[in-house]
């Protein structure tokens, strides 16, 4: 499957999860640091951390667009919400996995029509391509 890139960018890391990491155009920077739980010293930011607040932004602007291309769902209000929840953790086979927990909240919005402007999100929102039949992602409206 190829894409048209309509925009790129580029992200340099040292040093790995106790290292830095930065965008090549210097516009984004991040002291890396593991976590306690993965025997880390907990300074500064992990890559789940990252990952979660990436994919949590990108699915909003997923059900935004789903919203604008669609007049029969929803529109999504001013103060919509996703949070995303990353674990990592050992894989029963070898190395590490994670798993993904989207929570969504559409103030306003009645229960099954937010539920299919969360499952219309989920087939447009590129992380969602990106992770799914790899991780488990687990979609919810609270």
């Amino acid at each position: 499957m190829s894409i048209n890139p309509l925009y790129k960018t580029s992200a340099t890391a040292t040093g790995g999860r106790d290292g830095q990491a930065r965008t090549d155009d210097g516009r984004f920077a991040v002291t890396l640091g593991t976590p306690k739980e993965l025997g880390g010293n907990d300074q500064g930011n992990n890559p789940e951390q990252l990952f979660a607040s990436g994919y949590a932004a990108c699915f909003l602007g997923a059900m935004k667009f789903a919203a604008s291309q669609d007049k029969d769902l929803p529109r999504v209000p001013a103060d919509a919400s996703v949070n995303a929840t990353v674990a990592i953790g050992p894989r029963s086979d070898k190395g590490f996995g994670l798993a993904v927990a989207l929570v969504v909240s559409l103030p306003g919005v009645d229960r099954a029509a937010a539920e299919a402007l969360v499952a219309e999100a989920d087939t447009i929102c590129p992380y969602s391509h990106a992770v799914r039949g790899n991780i488990e992602v687990t979609l919810s409206v609270a």
